[in-house]
Order: C-alpha cells, then sequence, then structure tokens
C-alpha cells in the first residue's frame, strides 16, 4: 500500500509540476495524458516508458492486481492464469482465446524469449510434463499473470523459478493486438 501511495503521490507531483507558471509568465506547459498515463504505469509496473505503448492493457492489469487466485475462477473475486490471460485479451484486444494455457497455446505461434513483444503470451510448464501455465508478457522482460500463491501480480522472466519452467512465448495467430 505504501509503494501505490508513493507512485501516486509521485503522479500529483508531476501532474502539479507541470502546470506550475514560470516567473517570465509563460504559458503553463501541457502535456498528453497518455504520456503521463505511460509514465504512471511505467513506475507501478517497473517497465521502461518506453515499452508501454498500450496504456489500456496496463489500465486493465492495475485494476486487477491483487486480485486473488482462484482455480477455474474469471472474476475479481477470484481468477486463474489462464482466465485472467482470457479477460485481458477479451477486455483489451477484443479477442477471445481458449480456457486453459495449453489450449491457448495451441493458438499461437511460437515466439522465443528474445522476441517478445508487448501482450504476447508467456507459457510455463511448472509441473515438468505440459504446459500448465500462462501470462501476458508486459516489457522489460515481466509478465502479469495469477499466480496461485500471490493472485494476480508482475513477475520477471528472470526469476529463477519463471527460468526453469519457462517453455515459449506465443503470438496469436494472424492476430492483429491493437487494443479498440
Amino acid at each position: 500500500m505504501f509503494l501505490k501511495g508513493k507512485f501516486f503521490f509521485a503522479l500529483v507531483l508531476t501532474l502539479i509540476t507541470l502546470n506550475i507558471s514560470t516567473a517570465q509568465g509563460q504559458e503553463k506547459t501541457t502535456q498528453d495524458p497518455d504520456n503521463l498515463a505511460k509514465e504512471y504505469f511505467s513506475q507501478i509496473m517497473g517497465v521502461a516508458v518506453s515499452a508501454t505503448s498500450n496504456v489500456k492493457m496496463y489500465q486493465f492489469i492495475k485494476d486487477w492486481l491483487g486480485t486473488p487466485y482462484r482455480y477455474g475462477g474469471d472474476t475479481k473475486r477470484g481468477i486463474d492464469c489462464s482466465g485472467f490471460a482470457y479477460q485481458l485479451y477479451s477486455k483489451v484486444f477484443n479477442t477471445a482465446i481458449g480456457s486453459s494455457s495449453r489450449n491457448i497455446y495451441s493458438k499461437v505461434n511460437p515466439v522465443s524469449k528474445s522476441d517478445l513483444q508487448e501482450g504476447d503470451l508467456v507459457f510455463f510448464k511448472t509441473n515438468r510434463k505440459s504446459i500448465s501455465h500462462v501470462g501476458v508478457y508486459i516489457g522489460d522482460n515481466k509478465f502479469a499473470h495469477s499466480s496461485t500463491s500471490k493472485g494476480v501480480i508482475i513477475s520477471n522472466l528472470d526469476e529463477s523459478y519463471w527460468r526453469k519452467t519457462w517453455y515459449k512465448g506465443g503470438r496469436l495467430i494472424d492476430q492483429d493486438r491493437q487494443s479498440l
């Protein structure tokens, strides 16, 4: 809670600074609201501003952060990893994807870790046998997902657990992921 308050304070301070007239009587400085939103989400999610092109996706993720994990869930009362990916793609990209991580994987073109783009799906074999976890790549080696222990969070692909269980990235076949 402290971090969210700290980021909110930084955003307010930025907005105030942008709107203060200088002593020389220059006009108020204004900035594109989308750029302010990108800076805000960059700070909250630890992603470079240059990697935050889809403000709608970041707003969706921010709204779901902290939602508890619930197997088979698809609401803010509880959601699992594939439910989270499904909801994000439905609301942000107006696209229906599968209802399980294995089913979703069948609808993507594989993408290497080095070629991941914002909005790509990331797949893991957490049980070592088959794909069992999915998340959404947000840039700078980070992804949003619903963790069984912490609910909806942002994790780094470089964390040892995710490096060990990594399977592949994926981009929906013949799908332009522009947000509405």
